[in-house]
């Protein structure tokens, strides 16, 4: 059976620190790219085969795009997201949806209360109740849907691993990534997920991250077009206040979380880091990628201190400050 990199094959990540004593440990692997696509650094097995999860997200809303999605903007962020369920996010899903004339029920996502903890209470009091609009992965369905109505394709099935958009969105991620899908796997959004590497998920990352609008290649000029989109609406990829919009929105990182420890990050000159925390936890993975961008000299220290100040890594006792999770590499 298909499965992540061994125990073995990981190396220490980051650590959790409760008043002096480590309390726990994440382990991992994680691979750095100059911005030519060289590898700067490894860290573990960075061949072994891992599920992108919503890190993938950049990939297939590169699909859709060239099957035919017209998104661009807002639109095009929020096809790229994990966001976080805010009437903002809703609207602009919607607007996807109305622009090819479907609406929330043609979604394939499973319902879902909003991330945004401030709409849920309101949800709540409004006795509302989960919603496939408001689930964490509906940009990117819409985004889907918008690419089956522009190539004539059922939109009923487009979740299939052999629909047609998803055998075109296979065929750009490995094209992207330089190597055949390891494995298959459906993700909690229901979409069909692909197994690589830790290198071949970087090379692509970087590949987007350092695209150009000017390309004399489609693909590439909308990757460029689809990184101009996240980093001039960073709240449209997570959320206000939430990891990936805040280092979006400090540094002008192009970054991506995925579920079970995942991440990306390609710093504004080039410089990319792909990571994989080993026991799916991802608290420590945006301060993880930051400080692999800081040692790599693609990110200043000081300018990266005050953003990680801002991630939610304190340990608390008894409601007091009494210790941190911390970057080892």
């Amino acid at each position: 059976m298909p499965q992540t990199l061994p125990v073995s094959a990981a190396v220490e990540l980051a650590v959790v620190e409760r008043s002096g004593f480590i309390e726990s440990r994440h382990a991992g692997a994680a691979v750095v790219l100059g911005p030519d696509g060289a590898l700067l650094r490894t860290l573990g097995d960075v061949d072994a085969p891992i599920l992108p999860r919503s890190t993938l997200k950049p990939l297939q809303a590169l699909a859709s795009l060239t099957a035919g999605a017209v998104l661009e903007g807002e639109s095009l962020g929020l096809a790229t997201a994990s966001h976080s369920g805010t009437d903002r996010h809703v609207a602009v899903v919607r607007d996807i949806l109305n622009s090819v004339e479907l609406g929330e029920d043609d979604l394939g996502c499973p319902p879902a209360w909003p991330g945004d903890t401030a709409t849920r209470d309101e949800l709540v009091r409004e006795l509302g109740s989960p919603t496939r609009i408001r689930m964490n992965c509906s940009g990117k369905h819409a985004a889907m849907l918008a690419a089956c109505v522009a190539s004539g394709w059922d939109t009923a099935t487009y979740l299939s691993p052999d629909h047609p958009l998803q055998v075109h969105t296979r065929d750009v991620i490995e094209r992207l990534t330089g190597a055949k899908a390891a494995a298959m796997a459906i993700d909690g959004c229901g979409a069909p997920v692909y197994a690589m590497s830790l290198v071949a998920l970087g090379r692509a990352i970087q590949r987007i991250g350092t695209a150009s609008e000017r390309s004399p290649f489609a693909l590439h000029r909308m990757a460029g077009a689809l990184v101009r989109a996240v980093r001039e609406n960073p709240w449209t990829i997570d959320g206000p206040g939430r990891p990936d919009t805040v280092a979006i929105e400090r540094l002008g990182v192009f970054t991506k979380t995925g579920a079970e420890g995942v991440m990306v990050m390609v710093a504004p000159d080039g410089t990319t880091a792909a990571l994989k925390v080993l026991d799916g936890n991802g608290r420590a993975a945006s301060a993880i990628a930051l400080t692999l961008l800081v040692r790599a000299g693609a990110l200043e220290a000081a300018q990266v201190a005050p953003v990680i100040a801002k991630l939610p890594l304190t340990v608390f006792g008894g409601g007091q400050d009494v210790g941190i999770i911390r970057p080892t590499v």
